[in-house]
């Protein structure tokens, strides 16, 4: 990897611009080729045969080394075409991009890749076309093929391949090629929960010792990945800076488009520092009723136990066994419904003595992002633990209102306190749990409203005196 200097940048792009000319009819190509020509010979004045479609504006934009940008934007607002010409895919028409180090991109779905070439003979291809040398590729394309998790169609050609399988492949090549800067364009919202949890793993670790620009309509993995975000629209930067600042804008921006309003109430800080509204609400105290909400508007989960095929690390003074969750009635069952009381059960082997055990488990969505857990660490008597024990942690909660999609859930036991531990056994996407809401709940988790009304109240007009 490069060395950091602070008076360097990884990405220097100086005042770029990119304008396509765009041909109503594909006779209109040939004509401008010659008629122009023929024009300017007689002296006459000259016909264009296209429109200009300026994708990037005079564009500036500087990146240092072991920074993570997302760029956000609507579909238009020049995003894929930065990348390319970042990428030297794409030429731009005015200006100058200086990049330093070894680029590796993952832009549209297949790039990169021959149709008719095996997954096998791509690999070879595209890690050629990033940099590396052909003994490179034999040292590294176990570690490739393990990565890409396709199993025998690594050796069909990729035109039989789903996009997901796709995207496992490229992804897995970019990831071992030692790359300085690395580029991805939605390329991840195709994959499934569990490589789309791995891949975001790989990123937070790459962010350690390189340079990411990661381009999503997602304004949540954004927030979550990336220190910095850029807002472009229609080829100019409108907003650059830290990356909630930018993606909470960008957002509002959106949904006034969406709703027609020409303003939203905007949120101010106070000397607390607590975000109020500028209209305040009347916070009227509400009873502790317990929800009503219709079982047909509840989400429906689904559990898939992931235990065999989960990745993590092993010690060996410890194990994860078994993971069970319960309902009300302490029956074992992988089907439930949002706000149903359940019981999560983990059973654990010891083969070394712990001497203060931890038991905990931790629920994240397809991007990774941890949304609810806990740990055994503090509810009790810390006893220790000596090989041949078995040991069973206990948890009982509300299961929250979760938004349709897969999440995933992590185990581990170790040995110590939260903050100063040995992780023995850490098990990621242990169990996969598919979620279906018929309707639309808000936030990454939602929760249960006690009482929700929408009240009219008769106009009353001022009458004068």
């Amino acid at each position: 990897m490069l060395v950091d200097n602070a008076n360097q940048f990884a990405i220097n792009v100086s005042k770029v611009t990119k304008c396509h000319l765009i041909f109503a009819r594909p006779e209109d190509r040939l004509k401008q080729i010659v008629v122009p020509r023929l024009q300017g010979l007689l002296g006459r004045p000259k016909s264009v045969f296209y429109r200009e479609f300026w994708a990037l504006r005079e564009l500036s934009l500087q990146v240092p080394y072991r920074q993570t940008l997302g760029i956000i934007g609507r579909n238009g607002a020049g995003k894929s075409t930065l990348l390319q010409i970042l990428c030297g895919t794409l030429a731009p028409t005015t200006g100058t991009v200086e990049t330093k180090g070894r680029i590796a991109a993952l832009l549209e779905l297949g790039s990169g890749f021959n149709p008719d070439f095996t997954g096998r003979e791509n690999v070879y291809l595209n890690a050629t076309v990033l940099g590396l040398k052909k003994h490179e590729i034999d040292e590294r394309f176990e570690a490739i093929a393990t990565f890409a998790g396709i199993g025998s169609f690594i050796d069909q050609p990729v035109k039989t391949y789903s996009s997901g399988m796709f995207v496992r492949l490229a992804f897995a090549v970019i990831a071992h090629v030692d790359a300085d800067i690395l580029i991805i364009d939605e390329a991840l919202a195709v994959g499934d929960a569990v490589f789309t949890q791995k891949c975001m793993r790989f990123l937070r670790r790459f962010k350690e010792k390189g340079t990411l620009i990661f381009v999503s309509h997602d304004i949540n993995s954004v927030i979550n990945l990336c220190e910095r975000a850029v807002w472009l629209d229609q080829g100019v930067v409108k907003m650059d800076g830290p990356a909630k600042q930018v993606a909470e804008s960008y957002f509002q921006d959106t949904q006034q488009e969406i709703a027609g309003a020409e303003s939203y109430e905007s949120l101010q800080s106070n000397e607390n520092g607590e975000k109020v509204s500028a209209l305040r609400d009347k916070n009227a105290a509400r009873a502790n009723l317990i929800p009503s909400i219709p079982d047909s508007q509840l989400p429906t989960i689904t559990l898939f136990n992931n235990l065999a095929e989960s990745t993590g690390w092993h010690t060996g003074g410890a194990s994860i066994t078994e993971v069970r969750l319960s309902d009300a009635h302490e029956v074992t069952s992988v089907s439930f419904r949002g706000g149903d009381f359940v019981s999560l059960e983990v059973d654990a082997a010891i083969t070394q003595k712990l001497e203060s055990p931890i038991i905990g488990f931790v629920v994240k969505d397809r991007l990774g992002q941890s949304l609810f857990g806990d740990n055994t660490y503090g509810y009790g008597e810390i006893t220790p633990a000596s090989p041949g024990d078995s040991l069973t942690a206990h948890f009982s909660f509300t299961l929250p209102l979760l938004p349709t999609g897969t999440y995933t859930m992590t185990i581990a036991i170790a040995d110590g306190t939260p903050t100063q531990n040995i992780q023995h056994h850490w098990l990621h996407d242990a169990v996969v749990l598919n979620v279906v809401t018929p309707r639309l709940w808000l936030g990454l988790v939602g929760i249960p409203m006690h009482s929700v009304s929408l009240d009219k109240t008769a106009h009353k007009r001022a009458h004068s005196q």
